[in-house]
């Protein structure tokens, strides 16, 4: 049997998930690092047996964010849960956007944001980021974003799609960064238009990627 990719909210090394992947698991969850909402639980998903890496995973992001991510606009792309979103704004975010396409997560990520009492500062979208396209559906989003994190079904290797679809709906403000979550195996570009490849990190098979703005390039 192949090799089990895993996504987001899943880590290399966990138990693998049962098809009850999207039941909202009512007795754990997972904790907020720091902020304001620090040691704050929130629902998760049946199966992270390996929690505690991911924990440690976004410690490490949010430790190379620093201050970057104080008042800043964040879109949360392949939500999940919304773990990503809720610790930017404990840290200090001013406004998040989740957008998530399954209907049971998105329950589960606005579930989160009530028992923390961040309605007020937050937006959740259920779409197909990928749908602008592939279907040719046109939809805006609110509005530019400081930071954007994105986390997509490792085995599908979306990180490519999904920058030019960021780049196509003019998502990224001119100073702003985008942190790609992926497979080591992805393949993801160095260049995509006027976003260049400036950092990456690696955590046993999981990878982040950092862009930000640079000089276009052909395709």
């Amino acid at each position: 049997m192949g090799e089990r990719i895993l996504g987001r909210d899943e880590v290399a090394g966990s138990t693998p998930v049962a098809s009850t992947i999207l039941k909202v698991q009512k007795t754990k969850g997972m904790r907020i690092i720091a902020g304001s909402l620090r040691g704050k639980k929130i629902k998760s998903l049946p199966g992270l047996a390996t929690r505690p890496l991911l924990g440690r995973i976004k410690k490490s992001l949010f430790d190379i964010l620093g201050e970057r991510i104080v008042d800043a606009s964040f879109l949360d792309l392949y939500a999940g849960t919304g773990s990503v979103g809720i610790e930017a704004l404990s840290r200090g975010a001013r406004y998040v956007l989740f957008v998530e396409k399954e209907t049971r997560l998105t329950r589960l990520i606005r579930e989160n944001l009530k028992k923390c009492k961040l309605e007020n500062k937050t937006e959740v979208i259920e779409i197909d980021i990928l749908s602008y396209n592939k279907e040719g559906r046109k939809f805006s989003l609110p509005e530019q974003f400081d930071l954007i994190f994105l986390g997509p079904p490792y085995k599908l290797n979306l990180t490519k799609d999904t920058l030019d679809t960021i780049l196509k709906l003019n998502l990224l403000k001119k100073n702003g960064w985008i942190i790609c979550q992926h497979h080591f195996k992805e393949k993801v570009p160095e260049k995509e238009g006027f976003l260049s490849l400036f950092r990456k990190e690696r955590y046993g098979k999981t990878e982040m990627s950092f862009y930000k703005m640079g000089a276009k390039t052909g395709r």
